[in-house]
């Protein structure tokens, strides 16, 4: 096959259409450019889209991750066990508030943190060692966290969901019900984020989901630099707010402004940062997420096609079939010679990418005593995986062209 005109391919791709354009245009035309209306929309709207109570609209999904381990207490030396095939963010949160991070290896046949090597964790340990897990729905698979749950609730640990690649993900539970990435009814925190190449775009964006009011209402505090404009929860007295600790003749001040704190007050309570979203980026989610379902739709139906495509050749060794609630962020090949796969591929302008590097072997975890052989699983798994170009708008004469240079390379 020729494909005309080629243009790149890469292995991820934002889709903005012109209502997406318009819902940004008309709110660089508003009053707000950020700390609008458009945040409390989004958030609305995407809590209602995963079925959390809670939602809070942030910078990033790094972001959201710092805030979560934030709300949740994370102090130094404290102990969070996560996987270790996954972007450092997920990993980095933890040591951002002096936390230790301490890697479990992944299931080879899932990509997912391995739930056997987590517990083998705990039991090698007194109860109390542990603070936390955070699994990652890594590529779009939902973690069983009904599993992880109870496994938390045995050892009193938090659980932060990492669904930065789950939106609209799903797993079984054990009662055959639903149970969507980050809709709060197992983990007490969910994140997610509006990376160009992620299901929903912002430019860059995040956001937190949870059932827990008390967590909800730390995190917005925290997002704003650990700001609070509440009278009710206000510490210092109206009469400071006000600038007079004494009433006298000099200071005319009437009996209701004294009961009152004045509309400018507000106090800062906690060292938190500036990880707001704009107003035009909440407007461009929101505008995205109406059509999440029809792009997870089609990159389920991508899915398909790569499965039938490489189901019986010998060279691949993972993706064994299309899984159910999968929200098909990537789709990951395990094959032999990758590197020589990857460069075939970019010669014909296809632009696969590896995830990922194993965090536990990047220099900044290697001081800490990590190295090779440590989580042969994850090892293992990069040095042969590969994510094909996986975006609701590759077209099937792409997808068709993918498929055969990957044939073409391995002459079958």
């Amino acid at each position: 096959m020729v494909l005309k005109n080629i243009v790149p391919i890469p292995y991820g791709r934002q889709n903005i259409t012109e209502e997406d354009i318009q819902a940004v245009i008309e709110t660089l035309k508003s009053d707000y450019l950020t700390q609008g209306p458009k945040i409390a929309e989004f958030e609305e709207a995407f809590s209602n889209y995963v079925g959390s109570n809670y939602a809070v609209a942030v910078s990033n999904g790094t972001a959201a991750l710092h805030l979560c381990a934030m709300a949740l207490n994370v102090q130094e030396g404290d102990k969070v066990i996560t996987t270790p095939i996954t972007f450092a963010a997920s990993a980095n949160c933890v040591r951002y508030c002096g936390g230790e991070v301490v890697f479990a290896d992944i299931d080879p046949e899932t990509y997912l943190l391995d739930i056997i090597k987590v517990r083998e964790l705990l039991e090698a340990s007194p109860k109390g060692t542990y603070k936390g897990i955070i699994p990652v729905d890594f590529a779009g698979r939902a973690v069983d966290l009904e599993a992880f749950r109870n496994l938390a609730n045995e050892y009193g640990l938090w659980i932060i969901e990492d669904s930065c690649h789950a939106p609209g993900g799903y797993f079984i539970d054990s009662d055959t019900n639903k149970q969507h990435c980050g809709n709060g009814n197992l983990a007490d925190l969910a994140i997610f984020s509006f990376h160009p190449v992620k299901h929903i775009a912002c430019g860059e964006g995040g956001m937190i989901t949870t059932n827990d009011e008390k967590l909800y209402e730390k995190l917005l505090q925290l997002r704003t630099h650990g700001i609070v404009k509440d009278e009710k929860k206000y510490k210092n007295t109206r009469a400071f707010a006000i600038g007079s600790t004494v009433r006298s003749s000099a200071v005319d001040v009437s009996s209701s402004e004294v009961e009152n704190y004045p509309n400018w007050y507000m106090e800062m309570q906690d060292l938190g940062y500036n990880y707001r979203l704009t107003d035009f980026q909440a407007a461009l989610g929101t505008s995205q997420l109406k059509r999440a379902d029809e792009g997870l739709a089609k990159r389920r139906e991508i899915a398909a096609t790569y499965l039938d495509a490489f189901k019986e050749k010998k060279f691949i060794k993972g993706q064994s079939g299309v899984i159910e609630g999968h929200a098909y962020h990537l789709y990951v090949l395990e094959v032999e010679n990758r590197l020589g796969l990857y460069n075939y591929l970019r010669e014909n302008n296809i632009f696969a990418q590896i995830h990922y590097i194993p965090c536990h072997l990047m220099p900044y975890y290697k001081q800490f005593g990590w190295k090779e052989g440590d989580m042969p699983n994850a090892e293992s798994y990069y040095k042969q995986c590969i994510s094909l170009p996986m975006y609701p708008t590759l077209t099937d004469e792409e997808q068709s062209f993918v498929v055969e240079k990957i044939n073409e390379f391995y002459n079958v």
